[in-house]
């Protein structure tokens, strides 16, 4: 079966991603600051879908993965508004069809169960999930294919916005770079050796602890948005970088839906 283009949109705290999904490749990725007032948003978020619509006007399905209620509810009338369809949502229309141990399965984010099952369908199982966002999450498949549940901590920005915002001395660090060397030798040179350098180190050791619990060595697979960054300070310890991960996971449920 010949598989569609969908439009793939992931909401999430910090940023709408919109994704172009063709053949279970992603073609594109489209980004919207979702912390903007409302009409900026707004007008941002409907300039991206006019370009997709405009680049790619056959589209047969838009699929919505959201952490963020409000948002979803502007994302939900804008895409129907200019793309004159109704959007499939995830956790509302299509269910993630992996086993989830958390003890209210309810509290765990669409998003990382849709990475965890995109994770485990491409990569296979046991497998850890690292996604490296607004939070840093660590999400657990175990050796029977289940979600297990896993591990947040604030996220890089996040966590140099608290610094600033929480003493009295600190700068703000306005452009967020991975340092060239352990020891800073300026105030931001050394909170940005901190964030990236400490949590490397705690991912690494974290990796190891979640193989301990799983009783055998999983595959780790890193997404999010500083990726990129973070690579280096993880070291051997990935198996895998997909940042297209969670949009990967929406076309596989909407083909799964299809069958």
């Amino acid at each position: 079966m010949k598989k569609p283009i969908i439009l793939g949109i992931d909401i999430g705290n910090t940023s709408v991603s919109l994704g172009i999904i063709k053949e279970g490749e992603v073609l594109e990725t489209f980004f919207v600051d979702s912390n903007l007032s409302v009409r900026a948003f707004h007008s941002n978020l409907n300039d991206v879908l006019k370009k997709i619509k405009h680049k790619y006007p056959v589209i047969e399905r838009i699929v919505i993965c959201s952490v963020v209620p409000d948002v979803l509810l502007r994302v939900l009338y804008l895409t129907q508004k200019c793309l004159k369809q109704a959007p499939l949502l995830i956790g509302r229309d299509i269910i993630v069809p992996i086993k989830n141990n958390y003890k209210n399965p309810k509290q765990v984010g669409q998003d990382r169960l849709v990475c965890a099952y995109a994770a485990k369908k491409l990569y296979g199982y046991p497998v850890i999930v690292i996604d490296f966002g607004t939070a840093i999450t660590f999400d657990v498949v175990n050796k029977r294919g289940a979600y297990d549940g896993g591990i947040i901590v604030p996220g890089i920005r996040l966590s140099a916005e608290s610094l600033f915002n929480k003493t009295a001395l600190l700068p703000r660090i306005e452009t967020i770079n991975a340092p060239s060397q352990l020891v800073g030798q300026d105030t931001a040179s050394s909170i940005l050796s901190g964030l990236f350098f400490g949590y490397g180190a705690m991912s690494q050791r974290l990796i190891d602890l979640l193989c301990d619990e799983l009783e055998t060595k999983a595959k780790t697979i890193v997404t999010g948005g500083y990726t990129d960054m973070m690579e280096k300070f993880l070291h051997k310890k990935i198996h895998k970088i997909d940042k297209d991960l969670v949009f990967k996971g929406m076309d596989l449920l909407y083909m799964e839906r299809l069958k």
